[in-house]
């Protein structure tokens, strides 16, 4: 072998080794870059869909949960509350949920939900953003058949989430989107192979 040869030799084993040198140089500086990109565990749950287990709420309940930094209402509705969703209606802004975009298409009904036992509503009045409260309680005397009311400015929702007459609010409580992964699991925030 020639000292050309030897020459050659040397210059492309360091061209080699300076390429693969820098390819792992690319890779340890791009690994991080990357995943800097990515979004973080907390902003990624923000957004995820939140199971809610429901065996155990009894009719009448009512369990709360947050999805998205949103607070969200469950309800499993009694017997009795389903029949007073027929009643009044001539006191509703929205009766029959025409705004769409208030909710989920499977949620246009008289009950606001894919299983008329179970209401599930975002939990912040149309008015300004205030949480109504509960008040289950029937009270004729005021042509109040339960509900959810807006202590703030007055707002009034039926037990479907649908919006009173002559209140604040312009608009029935939103459904979000949500499915039914068994009878006894509620996934809010995803409603493909709603059931």
């Amino acid at each position: 072998m020639t000292e050309d040869d030897l020459d050659r030799n040397r210059r492309h084993f360091l061209a080699i080794a300076t390429a693969v040198t820098g390819a792992a140089g690319v890779g340890a500086v791009a690994v991080p870059f990357l995943s800097s990109l990515k979004p973080s565990a907390r902003a990624q749950a923000l957004g995820a869909p939140v199971e809610v287990p429901i065996g155990s709420i009894q009719r009448g309940e009512m369990v709360r949960v947050l999805w998205r930094g949103r607070l969200v209402f469950v309800l499993r509705r009694t017997d009795e509350m389903l029949a007073r969703l027929e009643e009044n209606l001539d006191n509703l802004s929205d009766p029959d949920s025409e705004v769409v975009d208030q909710q989920p298409e499977y949620a246009v009904n008289g009950t606001r939900s894919l299983r008329p036992e179970y209401l599930i509503v975002e939990g912040s009045c149309t008015h300004l953003g205030c949480a109504p409260l509960e008040d289950f309680d029937v009270r004729p005397a005021e042509g109040w058949g339960g509900g959810f009311f807006c202590p703030c400015h007055g707002s009034r929702f039926d037990l479907a989430g649908r919006v009173h007459k002559g209140v604040p609010a312009p608009t029935n409580l939103r459904v979000p989107p949500h499915r039914f992964v068994r009878d006894d699991l509620i996934l809010i925030g995803q409603d493909t192979g709603a059931a």
